[in-house]
């Protein structure tokens, strides 16, 4: 596989899914309780275009994810990770890359140590790893373990919640290739709203920003995310969403789809 191509695919999929309340990407600082159990299924898929020297470069790409949470006690929760993703590229309607696979699978300690219940809000901190499960070559994973540290802040009201994250995420590379070409140390700040529009229906919206992981200097990645989580249930939850890139190095679309179980 071109190396060339092989740094685009790892430029679309290096994050690692935060597991927040889909389809937001802000995570916040809610827990399951001890002894529960939440279970995840979300997919997203994404398009981005490029022109260049009389060029036109289509990129698609997707990720499924199964994330299953335990409570260790009522502040602390434990999550897994496994996802699943593809990628293709195509030149002028040649297709150049075609791969699918699973990613790398991840793990990720929630601990809320903060809360003030008088004004609804709270600090959490998550901190995380990634085993190399993936197949680097194709851009599905790093090829060896990585970790991250997440601060959210979340504060409520009557009729909504406002989160804020800030996390760094250092990410150790298997192929000599990575490590030539793409950052290890990257930064993420996001904020995002939560608005109960019924008992059932809440709108949500996302704004982040990302540090660029390609080592040719660049704009970071600015992200703007819309959508709408519908409670079927006190425990069921299904979610659609739709992200948008704000600058050219943040891919131009991506729809977002899930459910949550709690039991």
């Amino acid at each position: 596989m071109d190396k060339k191509y092989l740094a685009i695919i790892l430029a679309l999929l290096w994050s690692v899914p935060a597991f927040a309340a889909h389809p937001l990407v802000t995570d916040d600082t809610g827990s399951q309780g001890q002894g529960k159990f939440q279970l995840e299924l979300n997919g997203e898929s994404s398009r981005d275009e490029e022109h260049e020297a009389g060029i036109t470069q289509k990129e698609t790409g997707g990720i499924i994810t199964a994330a299953l949470t335990y409570g260790i006690v009522d502040n602390v929760d434990i999550i897994v990770g496994f996802p699943w993703q593809w990628s293709t590229i195509k030149e002028d309607g040649n297709m150049i890359s075609d791969y699918n696979g699973i990613g790398d699978t991840s793990i990720d300690v929630k601990w809320r140590f903060f809360e003030c219940k008088e004004d609804e809000w709270s600090l959490a901190l998550k901190p995380g790893v990634t085993i190399p499960t993936g197949d680097a070559a194709k851009g599905f994973g790093n090829g060896k373990i990585s970790g991250g540290m997440m601060l959210i802040a979340t504060r409520q009201w009557q009729h909504g919640a406002v989160h804020c994250n800030v996390g760094y995420t250092h990410n150790s590379y298997g192929p000599d290739h990575d490590n030539e070409t793409l950052k290890q140390d990257l930064w993420h700040a996001s904020l995002a709203t939560e608005i109960k529009m019924t008992d059932k229906l809440r709108s949500v919206a996302d704004v982040g920003l990302d540090t660029n992981n390609d080592k040719i200097p660049d704009t970071n990645p600015v992200y703007i995310l819309g959508g709408l989580i519908y409670s079927v249930s006190e425990n069921f939850d299904l979610d659609v969403g739709v992200k948008a890139g704000m600058n050219h190095t943040e891919r131009d679309k991506t729809v977002l789809a899930g459910l949550t179980a709690r039991f």
